[in-house]
């Protein structure tokens, strides 16, 4: 059976959580996707909701089991690496939860995490596989991908013989902005941007060569790290459809843009009825947030062999 003839026999029909609510507890902070709570003993509650955004829009409409999918595919990545380097990690049971959360358990299950919490670096961590997105209309104009010359003759999504590091700035709101290697060392120091380097081209080039082997091109990703005291720690999420660039291997053509394991259905669709990308979002239709659903859940199938049932 193939994984389009599995996926078309599960439902996406389930109830989606746009936003949590702990009574008695009070977010820190609410992003495009995950609300953050902070726990007695320097501990964090992450919870991937599924809300989605567009054009830097949260839309109003939710995919169901996005955050289900971003959580236990970050958690099977964060056990994949373990003995690799340090996370933020700590569990994804339940039944370690402090007893404070266990009256949540329904908005909790399959879609939170608790970690230790570290002071992030101020520097997004891009891994480069293939030449796509930014990377593919820098180089086009001058031959580069965030100052790093590549060799002439590329066309779009071609594949780099060695991965690039290309680092980029964080944005609360509106897109990040790629950076230079020397504008990172200026930003966070010469050892401390070395290490983000070479840790990142680490375990993208260990991802890389694992999701190949199970269908799955890696064409960029970016990492998030941060420290406690002067240990560096991988956080965040960690290679999803939401922080990766995911591409059928089956289908891979250089040459053109490549379909993806994401929301690409969702941006595609924005497009078309030539929306302004200003709020408010238009509504989504249900055919698009069901294809959305589909393909991150096979992105997930694809790369642990399980399969996550709502």
């Amino acid at each position: 059976m193939s994984a389009d003839q599995l996926f078309d026999m599960q439902t996406t029909h389930t109830s989606v959580l746009l936003e949590t609510k702990l009574p008695g507890m009070t977010p820190i902070s609410r992003g495009k996707v995950r609300d953050i709570y902070e726990l007695a003993g320097d501990k964090l509650l992450i919870v991937a909701t599924d809300r989605i955004s567009a054009f830097d829009v949260v839309l109003g409409a939710g995919i169901p089991g996005k955050g289900r999918v971003l959580t236990e595919l970050s958690c099977f990545w964060f056990e994949r690496f373990r003995d690799l380097v340090p996370t933020h990690f700590l569990t994804a049971n339940l039944s370690e939860y402090p007893e404070q959360l266990q009256p949540f358990a329904g908005q909790l299950a399959g879609r939170s995490m608790l970690v230790r919490k570290a002071q992030p670096f101020p520097i997004e961590c891009v891994v480069r596989g293939y030449l796509a997105g930014s990377g593919w209309k820098e180089y086009r104009a001058d031959g580069t991908v965030c100052g790093i010359k590549l060799p002439a003759g590329l066309v779009e999504s071609s594949r780099l013989d060695q991965p690039i590091f290309t680092p980029a700035t964080k944005s609360q709101t509106g897109h990040d902005e790629n950076i230079s290697f020397e504008e990172t060392i200026a930003r966070v120091g010469k050892s401390v941007a070395e290490k983000l380097r070479d840790q990142s081209l680490r375990l993208y080039t260990e991802a890389r060569k694992y999701a190949e082997d199970r269908g799955i091109l890696i064409a960029d990703t970016k990492f998030e790290w941060g420290q406690i005291g002067s240990e560096m720690l991988l956080i965040d999420e960690v290679l999803t459809p939401d922080s990766s660039r995911f591409w059928p291997k089956d289908t891979y053509t250089p040459g053109k843009s490549q379909p993806s394991f994401d929301k690409q259905f969702v941006r595609d669709y924005l497009e078309s009825i030539h929306w302004n990308k200003q709020p408010p979002p238009p509504p989504l239709p249900p055919e698009i947030v069901e294809r959305t659903s589909k393909k991150y859940r096979e992105a997930y199938q694809l790369l642990t062999g399980q399969t996550l049932n709502f």
